[in-house]
């Protein structure tokens, strides 16, 4: 099994939150799958989106992977609606092929989010703590970052470091 992958869940994949990423990603060789590139449609309580990226993705994840990150710049106070969206979707799996959703248990999750400043809410990491504990997943963390005029801060990039070793300790 892989150690770990960033799920970036942006709309723009060069993005800020794509930069924070791909600095992330000299410190741990995680895999990396931008989620603006799949089509994954809301959830349905009939599942008529079935057909749709997200089944395929959420099986080979929860198949290969121990630790999900999720990277997301803030938009509006809360995480990107791509985001909101695939975790919504795990609710297909908790559903019908509940042994897919079973999966998650005593993995491991964690968070980046991005902004223009160091500015987040307390608040914001709590639907990743609390779907992390109703999935049985270990939440192991998260880091704020921010871009300034097209450049990560020292600052941000000394938080990276540490989170790098908190996510991938080995």
């Amino acid at each position: 099994m892989n150690q770990g992958i960033i799920l970036l869940g942006s709309s723009r994949s060069d993005g800020d939150t794509a930069k924070i990423v791909s600095f992330l990603r000299e410190k741990i060789a995680y895999d990396v799958i931008d989620l603006s590139q799949k089509r994954i449609n809301h959830y349905d309580y009939n599942f008529i989106n079935h057909d749709d990226d997200f089944n395929e993705l959420f099986k080979m994840l929860v198949e290969n992977y121990q630790t999900i990150v999720f990277a997301t710049p803030i938009y509006w106070y809360t995480m990107s609606g791509i985001t909101k969206v695939f975790l919504d979707r795990i609710s297909d799996f908790l559903n019908k092929e509940k042994e897919y959703g079973r999966m998650l248990r005593g993995k491991n999750m964690a968070v980046i989010s991005c902004s223009n400043h160091d500015d987040r809410d307390e608040s914001f990491t709590m639907p990743f703590v609390r779907s992390a504990d109703y999935l049985g997943m270990k939440f192991i963390g998260d880091i704020h970052t921010w871009v300034e005029v097209d450049s990560i801060p020292k600052e941000v990039k000394e938080k990276i470091t540490k989170f790098a070793q908190l996510i991938n300790p080995l």
